[in-house]
Parts: structure tokens; sequence; C-alpha cells
């Protein structure tokens, strides 16, 4: 049985537990306080961290796919490609409704086709600010609301990869993407809570400038720039509350990633100018996972992210685990 099966089995398990459970638990309100929550697997919080705080949350994922499209719209070579990840959320309250992050990452590629990875590097790092417009209360409709700001630093290597395509890590663009943040609480019939997020995110990358094999699909002796299109993304995700320590959550998402342009020559003949565009793409993907809270700030969450093929993407899934920390 693989990782990803076995976790999807594991969720449907635990599902049926939970279910058996919910019949047979109290109709009692359950208190906002008694729930504890890790949080989904993809859907970022729209509440800040109180003043002084920290949250950190590291990542471990392995994205499984056959020939996929990568985030910057070039299709890998290799047939089947195994992208061992990690990815950390590092978040610090600056004041009770802002906070502000980081969100480093480190890859490693091993493609059944060519060469793997020469090690784990780092991948683009990510900056944020995050403010709150409004906090939920209990026995009102409005949610707690919040927008956010992400630059993408190019800090991951993109191009001049020779014949080891697979070091390819990074997008070489900067990309700014506005978000907003949205996040509510419902009271199911047997007194449980479920929780729900709604995010929606719009990305816009500058031009990137390309010289020999790149991300971008490009080869030994080109020399030229790609214009990535900009990215929206939609998440509606829920969690719910079976007891104070277990939760079940997914994430529902949509993904649309516009046109990319490339345009250059190659060295061994400047006078063939060389133009191609990706074409725009879409997917969408369902992300189950279960959690465990230690407390009300420690928590561990296992699931996996599922893209069926869509336009311009093939299949793959991720099976994820993160540990989520606030002090």
């Amino acid at each position: 049985m693989t990782v990803s099966r076995l976790i999807l089995h594991t969720l449907a398990v635990l599902t049926l537990s939970c279910l058996t459970a919910a019949q047979q638990s109290s109709s009692t309100r359950q208190p906002l306080e008694d729930a504890w929550w890790t949080g989904p697997l993809l859907a970022p919080s729209a509440n800040t961290l109180p003043h002084g705080h920290i949250l950190i949350e590291p990542y471990l994922y392995d994205v499984i796919s056959e020939g996929f499209y990568n985030s910057r719209g070039s299709r890998q070579s290799a047939p089947h490609v195994n992208e061992f990840g990690n990815l950390t959320y590092v978040n610090y309250g600056l004041a009770n409704r802002l906070t502000v992050g980081l969100i480093p990452t480190f890859d490693y590629n091993d493609v059944s086709q060519g060469l793997n990875s020469s090690n784990p590097a780092p991948g683009d790092l990510t900056v944020q600010a995050q403010y709150r417009l409004h906090l939920f209360q209990e026995n009102r409709w409005l949610p707690t609301t919040s927008i956010a700001v992400q630059e993408t630093l190019p800090t991951g290597k993109y191009d001049e990869l020779g014949d080891r395509p697979s070091n390819g890590l990074g997008s070489g663009a900067y990309t700014t993407t506005l978000c907003f943040y949205n996040q509510t609480f419902f009271w199911m019939p047997n007194g449980r809570i479920l929780r729900t997020r709604f995010n929606v995110t719009q990305a816009f990358s500058r031009s990137v400038n390309l010289q020999d094999a790149s991300v971008y699909g490009t080869s030994q002796g080109f020399r030229g720039h790609a214009s990535p299109g900009p990215a929206l993304f939609v998440d509606l995700a829920a969690e719910y509350s079976i007891t104070r320590h277990w939760v079940l959550a997914n994430d529902v998402t949509y993904r649309h990633q516009y046109n990319t342009p490339l345009n250059g020559y190659n060295v061994a003949n400047p006078t063939q100018p060389i133009s191609f565009n990706s074409g725009s793409s879409q997917a969408f993907a369902l992300a189950p996972a279960f959690e465990y809270n230690f407390t009300n700030k420690v928590g561990i969450i296992l699931g996996t992210r599922i893209f069926p093929a869509g336009k311009n993407t093939s299949k793959s899934i991720t099976p994820a685990v993160a540990v989520n920390i606030v002090h």
C-alpha cells in the first residue's frame, strides 16, 4: 500500500469513527475554547497572532507526479517525478492586528529518467504581512477577515541548469501576491463546531531574464526572457472538531495560471528568434487530512493533496505532514 493510499484509508476509517462518535455525542453546544485546531492542510488562517507571539509550522511533503506541469508553466521532461520538499511558516505578531512572517522552502527532485537534483537546495523565499480587519464573535454573523500581501523572492535556482534540469527549484521571478482571508464557525446539530475558511489570492510576477537550460523549458545556448502570467488561487476549507484533540479537515481548491510567453534566441543561430506560449492552465484539487492537537498551542496534521489531470496540468498526489507550534 502506497503512502497516499494509506493516508486515504486512515482518513476513511477515522471518518467512520467520527460519525459514530458524533451520533453518540450530546447535543450540548461545544464552547469555542474547547475546540483546538492545527489548521487545514492548505488554507492559511484569517486570524492574526497576538502581539509578541510567534507561530512556527514546518511542512514535509512529496509531490508525486507523472510528467507534470510545474508552477512556472513548463512541462518537466521526466515521466515520473518525486519532488521532496520542506516549507515552513514563521510568523510573528508585530501588533494585535498585524502579523509578519517568512516562508522559506527547500526541495529535492528525484526523477525516473535523467539526473536527480545535485542535493537539497533552497527554493524561493516568501515574505508576508497580514492585517486583520475583523475578529469573529460568537452569536454574530461577521467572520474573521484579513488582507495580506506576500512578496516571493527568486532565491531558488532557475536557469543555467546544464544537463541537470532537476536542479531547477525556483521561478526566477519577483512575485507579488494579494490575499483575502475569511474564517468563521458553525455549530452542527450535534453541538460540535465546524470551522470554515474561504481564501482568494491573486499573484503577479515580473519578467525573468533567462540563460541556457531553465525551468521554463529552454535549452543550452538560449538567451531571452519569460513573462509568467498572473495566477488566481481559491481555497474553501473546513475543519470538524470531533473531540478537543481530534479534527477532520479538507480543502477544495481551484487554480488558474494565465499564459506565460517566452521570447529570445539561441546563440548558435542568433538570427532565428524563438517564441513560445505555455498557454493557460487550470486545476482543481482536494486535500483531506486529520489533525491531532496535543494542546491548544501544539498540533500535528497529516493528509494528502490530490490533483486530478486538468487543462495543461497532469495528475499528481502529495502526501504531507506538518507540526503547528504557537508560543
